[in-house]
């Protein structure tokens, strides 16, 4: 059976980020993506130079297109800009029982664009992330759905963080390390059970762009094929970690250019 998973996000015109790293990703990791476009961004390297959200019923009859049609074992979630449209999201998921629901919470674009209203935040917190399997913020993203404004400084802070993240309803807080500092990359998995810790050298370049799309529909993909949550996560690291070495090998853009997802073909 070739299996499927589904991105709910938003498009990169660029082709470095949203929409199109998601499928690159599960496309590189064995599985069949579809896709359902919340949000068309003209965007490049060197920034996001405009947003058009799609209409919120328009979301929901994608979601139904994709579900009333196609076996999806996996979803992952990324940008939501909207309270109306984060509405349909929550209710499509729940109408179709969806599985392995991996929320990537996008709220600033690499480019420093915020892609998210503020009411969005609330709605976010109180309707998607009770229905995610895995919520994967980056350091920035977990401050603002807590209502801080400053980064975790250090990893007990973390995860003190992912704790109060499970509080609003996760099954699981991945908090991504790559906004800080040092020698290592150390994303700490937060569960009820327990923290784990996962760690890659931290590789310097430029490019950078679309690394939490990566990650996210990495993991969803792993899932997807049946791993459990902690193979899924060090898996899809290994996979960014090499996507980001390679990455130099591309020469896209004057600005903050993609990850080389198909490192292993080209």
């Amino acid at each position: 059976m070739t299996l499927v998973a589904l991105t709910i996000a938003g498009s990169d015109s660029s082709g470095g980020a949203g929409i199109q790293a998601d499928l690159k990703t599960f496309s590189a990791l064995g599985i069949y993506g579809a896709s359902v476009l919340t949000a068309l961004t003209a965007q490049n390297t060197v920034g996001v130079q405009a947003v058009h959200d799609v209409p919120p019923d328009f979301v929901t009859a994608q979601i139904d297109s994709v579900f009333g049609d196609l076996d999806v074992a996996a979803v992952k979630i990324g940008m939501l800009s909207r309270p109306t449209t984060i509405e349909a999201v929550a209710a499509g998921l729940v109408r179709h029982g969806a599985r392995n629901v991996v929320l990537d919470p996008v709220m600033v674009a690499t480019s420093g664009v915020r892609l998210i209203s503020d009411d969005a935040v609330e709605v976010l917190r109180r309707r998607l992330m009770p229905l995610a399997d895995l919520v994967t913020p980056n350091l920035p993203e977990a401050a603002a759905l807590l209502g801080e404004t400053g980064m975790a400084a250090s990893e007990d802070e973390v995860v003190e963080q992912g704790r109060r993240l499970l509080a609003l309803g996760a099954r699981a807080i991945l908090l991504k390390g790559g906004h800080g500092t040092g020698p290592e990359s150390v994303d700490l998995l937060v569960r009820p059970s327990g923290v784990q810790r996962f760690s890659a050298p931290r590789h310097a370049t430029r490019n950078t762009h679309g690394t939490g799309c990566t990650l996210s529909s990495a993991i969803a993909a792993g899932l997807a094929h049946g791993a459990t949550l902690d193979t899924a996560v060090a898996e899809a690291k290994a996979y960014l970690t090499a996507s980001l070495v390679a990455a130099d090998r591309l020469q896209i853009g004057a600005g903050s250019g993609p990850v080389h997802h198909f490192h292993a073909w080209w």
